[in-house]
């Protein structure tokens, strides 16, 4: 019997090996070998293959449509980072006023009125020591500590209620002029906020101490009250800061609030600015040198330093063509054609994949660019020589000892 020198020496060596043995051993060779055939279907692996994936990204199923698989290239990377850029402290939030000189419900005010001479009103007998003086010149009076009612109002003897709440301390002097003008001669007020006790910051996270930090008139900004507080407890490249205003959340790096300026915002009564500490993660899987899920810093991360943090792809396993970015996409960053097939799911995102092949030279510095986000999952399939790999160690732990059994039989 002559053999084809092309074939693949294990084949070669099946054949001779097949040659030698007896018919009964060969017949349960054969029996044994559709038996590991039939169960190829179930061979162990960590995940589709690259065919697989790319066949579910094209597959179009009544009622259902089939996930999209796009193709990273520079211009998908430009995109999806002009679509999915951070929005701003500064506009969502916007700068802000000093909200310390306003007075609110719960302020405790102090007020001194003066009176020109000759005092009509608060004379001689009505005048404080400290502010009084001889009859030749102004005398005033000081009113005791007025605290700001559950209405908004205080109470000033021959003035009635004055509305406070909402007003800055000039206003309020000008309103209680207004009212002593025909009882006072030449009346002059001073308003002075003593203590703060509506306009408050709550301060949480992984901070030094959590606090409700009172604002002033100076307007406390964002690393202002960060300051009040302790400061951060982990890196700063590591902390996101997230403020909630009523109904509306607004997140940014803290590196960011301290690089930009603008950033550092003026905060608002009631505000709540939470300090988090490596909020985003991604997930590994297939074949890479680490299976896991990764945190990553809330300045980001791109596809580039992902695959460094798992040791790269395995080169025993890894199929550079099939490199996948499991992804909950926003809506606006995939095209049109792809939102019109598309399920979204419950809170509104698009699930997509993302391809990118590695074996490109030039994918690498596409990979410096494209972005990592929160969630993702990384995924690597097997090469298809991978898996023939597997099969044939599957057959020899399978077969072999039958083989060996049978022959030891035969003789």
């Amino acid at each position: 019997m002559r053999y084809d020198t092309r074939l693949t020496p294990l084949a070669y060596n099946w054949l001779l090996f097949m040659k030698k043995i007896s018919f009964p051993t060969r017949l349960t060779c054969a029996v044994s070998l559709g038996l590991t055939l039939s169960a190829c279907a179930n061979a162990p692996g960590a995940g589709p293959s690259t065919s697989r994936i790319v066949k579910t990204g094209s597959e179009q199923s009544v009622g259902e449509a089939g996930i999209k698989v796009i193709d990273v290239t520079d211009a998908v990377t430009r995109e999806i980072l002009a679509n999915s850029r951070q929005p701003l402290f500064s506009e969502q939030l916007g700068e802000g006023r000093a909200i310390g000189s306003l007075i609110g419900k719960g302020d405790v005010l102090d007020i001194a009125i003066w009176e020109a001479p000759p005092a009509a009103l608060f004379g001689a007998s009505g005048g404080n020591s400290p502010l009084a003086s001889s009859s030749s010149t102004a005398r005033g009076t000081s009113m005791p500590e007025q605290m700001v009612d559950s209405e908004g109002q205080i109470t000033i003897p021959f003035v009635g209620r004055i509305q406070a709440d909402g007003r800055t301390p000039q206003e309020i002097a000008r309103a209680i002029t207004g009212r002593l003008v025909g009882l006072a001669h030449q009346p002059q007020v001073i308003v002075r906020l003593v203590r703060n006790a509506a306009a408050n910051v709550t301060v949480v996270g992984d901070v030094a101490g959590s606090a409700r930090v009172p604002l002033t008139a100076r307007g406390e900004r964002v690393l202002d009250v960060l300051a009040t507080a302790g400061g951060v407890r982990q890196p700063v490249n590591k902390m996101t800061i997230q403020i909630t205003r009523g109904m509306k959340v607004a997140s940014l790096p803290l590196e960011t609030v301290i690089r930009d300026p603008q950033q550092n915002v003026r905060l608002q009564p009631d505000d709540v600015m939470t300090v988090l500490y490596q909020p985003y993660s991604f997930t590994a899987l297939g074949a890479v040198g680490r299976n896991d899920e990764l945190p990553f810093e809330a300045t980001g991360l791109t596809l580039a330093q992902a695959l460094g943090r798992i040791s790269g792809l395995q080169d025993t396993r890894a199929d550079v063509k099939g490199v996948f970015i499991f992804r909950l996409e926003n809506p606006d960053v995939v095209s049109s054609d792809v939102r019109a097939t598309a399920r979204t799911t419950p809170n509104g995102k698009i699930p997509v994949i993302y391809r990118i092949s590695m074996k490109d030279a030039s994918s690498f510095f596409i990979a410096q660019s494209f972005p990592i986000q929160n969630k993702d999952v990384l995924y690597v399939s097997n090469a298809p020589l991978a898996d023939i790999q597997k099969f044939v160690n599957v057959i020899y732990s399978t077969l072999l000892p039958v083989a060996t059994t049978a022959t030891a039989v035969s003789q």
